[in-house]
C-alpha cells in the first residue's frame, strides 16, 4: 500500500512537471511599481494574460511567463501604478465641453464676451451657441457692472442679437444667458422664480442674464426645444463624437476608468451597446438620474454589472438637495457671509429624496446624492440613517454623498459610523479656495471646509475625482490639490491641516473609487486576477516634491493590458 501510494505520488509531480505554463500576453519589466496592494506594495515586474495581471514581483520572478510570443515593454525605471478612477464627473458631458466653448480658463468676462464673438461669426441664422466653465470669482479683471460679482448681459446680448446664448456656470448650477435666449424663454420682469432657483436681478427688478439652481429650467427648456428639433440620428451622432472625445481626454490623462455622476435611461441604453460592441477603451460605471415619477416603475433593467466584459456597469440611482456654493445654492445651516439672511437652495424637497432612497433600497441600486452645503450633507444623512434603520437586514450598501464639500463637526463622524462614502474632488477645493472664506466665513471654512483629513481620521471612506467638466479632468491636477491645498497659479494655501498624505491621496483616486463602486475585486490595485487597467508616469507621485507633480507627464495608460494611450516623444 506504501508503495502504491509513493507511485501516485511520482505521477502526479511528473504529470505537474509535464503540463506547459500558461504564457504572458505582455510583460511590463525594469519598472518601479506601486501597487496599493498593503501586502506587497512595491515591485519590478507585471504579467498580463489576456485583460488581467497573472504575476507580480521582480523581473526574476516574472521572467519565468516569458514565452516566444510575449510581448516586452522595458518601463526603464519609470513610475507605474494602478490607473486613475474618476470618482465623480459626466462623461458626455465632458465631450459636450470638448465641442462647444470651454470656459474653464477665462480670467474675464471680456475674454468670454469675445469668445462668443467669434462662434457668432460662423453661427448659422437662429443656431444656439452653447459653452461652459466660467466662474466669476476667479476673474482677475474688475466689472463695471455687477450684482453679487455677476455681470450684466448687454455685452453679450450687443455682440449676438439674433443668436441666443448659453453658458454655463463652472459649476453647472447656474448660466449665463443673454437677450435672445430670455426673449425665447419669455423671461420678462414680471416672471416668478422658480421654487429652488432664482433669477438675478438688478436693482430696478430686471433680469441681468445670471439665472441659478432651477431657474435655469427657464432657458434650459427652450434650449431643449431647439435640440427637439433635430433628428434622432443627428443627436445620437453628436453624442457618439462627444463620448469619443471624452474617451481620448480620459486616456491622456491617465483615467482607465470614469464613474458618471448622472447618465440619463438613453444614455444608459448606448453605453450598454458601446460596451457589447466592443467599443469601449476605458471602462465606465454609471448612476442613473431622473426624478423620482420618471424611474419609479422604470428599473427592471437595473442593475446592469460588467456589460462588454467589465466596460459598463449601471447599478446606482442619483439625486440631489442643494447647489453649489459659487452660485449661492449650497444650502446652509446657518446664512452666507456674503449673502446675508439667505441660505441657499434646497433644490429638491426632501420627501422626493426619500422616496429615491426607498426606491434604491427595493431594487438593491446603491444611493448616491449631491450635497454641498452643511444643512445639504445633514438632511442626506438623515435620510440614509433612517434607511438603514428601517432595514436592518440590508448590509454593505456603500451609499454615497456626493461632493461633501461642506460638512458641521458634528456630521463628521456620521459619515464613517453609517459607511457613507463621501464621494469628494480634491481640485474643488483648491479652485474654490478664493471666495470659500467670503461665503463662509473663517470658522465654518477652517472646520469643515473640505475636511478630508477629519473624515479620514474618523474612519470614513474618501474618494477623488475631478466632476468634469467643472473642472479639468486632470487627475494630477486633483492629485496635487489633495496633498498640498495649495493653488499653483497664487500660491494660497487653503487649511493645509486637512491634507492627505500622498499614499491616501493615491488610495482615493483608485481603491477607495474601486471599493465605492462593488469593484474592488477587479480594479484598484495591481496584483493577481486584478484587470490589467494602468498608468505610466514620468514622476513617482509618493516621493517626487510638491512643485513637480503638476510636471508629471503621463506616458503610457493602459487598459485590460492593452496600451490605451502613449505619449508621443
Amino acid at each position: 500500500m506504501k508503495q502504491l501510494s509513493s507511485l501516485m505520488l511520482l505521477l502526479l509531480f511528473l504529470c505537474i512537471g509535464c503540463r506547459q505554463q500558461e504564457v504572458a500576453d505582455l510583460i511590463f519589466m525594469n519598472g518601479n511599481i506601486y501597487t496599493v496592494n498593503s501586502e506587497q506594495p512595491r515591485a519590478e515586474a507585471i504579467a498580463v494574460v489576456k485583460e488581467r495581471i497573472i504575476a507580480v514581483g521582480s523581473n526574476a520572478d516574472v521572467e519565468r511567463w516569458r514565452g516566444n510570443s510575449t510581448e516586452v515593454i522595458d518601463l526603464q525605471g519609470q513610475f507605474v501604478m494602478p490607473g486613475f478612477i474618476e470618482g465623480h464627473g459626466h462623461f458626455s458631458g465632458l465631450g459636450y465641453s470638448l465641442i462647444h466653448l470651454n470656459l474653464l480658463r477665462a480670467q474675464s468676462w471680456d475674454e468670454i464676451v469675445n469668445a462668443v464673438a467669434e462662434k457668432v461669426k460662423t453661427a448659422k441664422p437662429g443656431e444656439w451657441i452653447i459653452g461652459g466653465g466660467w466662474h466669476q470669482e476667479k476673474w482677475t479683471t474688475p466689472l463695471e457692472q455687477q450684482v453679487l460679482g455677476y455681470p450684466y448681459h448687454d455685452k453679450l446680448s450687443e455682440i449676438s442679437p439674433d443668436n441666443p446664448v448659453m453658458l454655463r456656470h463652472a459649476s453647472g448650477h447656474g448660466l449665463f444667458a443673454n437677450a435672445k435666449a430670455m426673449q425665447l424663454a419669455g423671461i420678462t420682469k414680471e416672471t416668478p422664480n422658480p421654487a429652488g432657483g432664482e433669477i438675478v436681478r438688478d436693482a430696478s427688478g430686471e433680469a441681468i442674464g445670471v439665472f441659478e439652481e432651477r431657474a435655469m429650467r427657464l432657458v434650459n427648456e427652450v434650449y431643449q426645444e431647439y435640440l427637439d428639433g433635430l433628428s434622432e440620428s443627428e443627436k445620437k451622432k453628436e453624442w457618439l463624437r462627444a463620448v469619443g472625445l471624452a474617451q481620448e481626454e480620459c486616456l491622456s490623462k491617465g483615467i482607465t476608468s470614469f464613474q458618471d455622476a448622472g447618465a440619463s435611461k438613453q444614455e444608459v441604453q448606448w453605453y450598454k451597446e458601446l460596451a457589447e460592441a466592443g467599443q469601449f477603451d476605458l471602462r465606465l460605471w454609471a448612476m442613473i438620474r431622473h426624478a423620482y415619477p420618471d424611474v419609479k416603475d422604470k428599473l427592471d433593467d437595473l442593475p446592469i454589472i460588467n456589460a462588454g466584459n467589465y466596460y459598463f456597469t449601471c447599478r446606482a440611482i442619483k439625486s440631489e438637495v442643494d447647489g453649489a456654493l459659487g452660485a449661492f445654492g449650497a444650502w446652509l445651516l446657518r446664512s452666507y457671509d456674503d449673502k446675508r439672511e439667505f441660505v441657499g437652495q434646497n433644490t429638491t424637497p426632501t420627501s422626493n429624496v426619500k422616496n429615491i432612497s426607498e426606491l434604491a433600497i427595493q431594487k438593491n441600486l446603491q444611493l448616491c446624492v449631491h450635497a454641498i452645503g452643511d444643512r445639504a450633507n445633514r438632511e442626506v444623512l438623515n435620510i440614509m440613517e433612517e434607511v438603514f434603520r428601517k432595514n436592518p437586514t440590508k448590509k454593505d450598501l456603500r451609499w454615497r454623498i456626493e461632493h461633501s464639500q461642506h460638512l458641521d463637526p458634528e456630521d463628521i463622524p456620521r459619515f464613517g459610523k453609517l459607511g457613507v462614502i463621501a464621494s469628494m474632488q480634491g481640485i474643488h477645493c483648491t479652485s474654490d479656495a478664493p471666495f470659500v472664506l467670503k461665503r463662509l466665513g473663517e470658522q465654518r471654512a477652517r472646520e469643515g471646509a473640505y475636511p478630508w483629513r477629519a473624515l479620514l481620521d474618523a474612519g470614513a471612506v474618501v474618494t477623488n475625482g475631478t466632476d468634469a467638466p467643472v473642472e479639468d479632468v486632470s487627475a494630477l491636477e486633483s492629485f496635487y490639490a489633495s496633498v498640498t491645498r495649495r493653488r499653483p497659479d497664487t500660491g494660497l494655501v487653503f487649511f493645509p491641516e486637512q491634507c492627505m498624505t500622498r499614499e491616501e491621496a493615491v488610495y482615493s483616486y483608485t481603491m477607495a473609487c474601486a471599493y465605492s463602486a462593488f469593484e474592488e475585486q477587479d480594479k484598484g490595485s495591481l496584483q493577481p486576477g486584478k484587470l490589467a487597467d494602468m498608468v505610466v508616469l514620468s514622476n513617482d507621485l509618493l516621493i517626487c516634491p510638491d512643485e513637480d507633480i503638476l510636471k508629471t507627464t503621463i506616458l503610457m495608460t493602459i487598459v485590460g493590458g492593452k496600451v490605451k494611450y502613449r505619449r508621443d516623444r
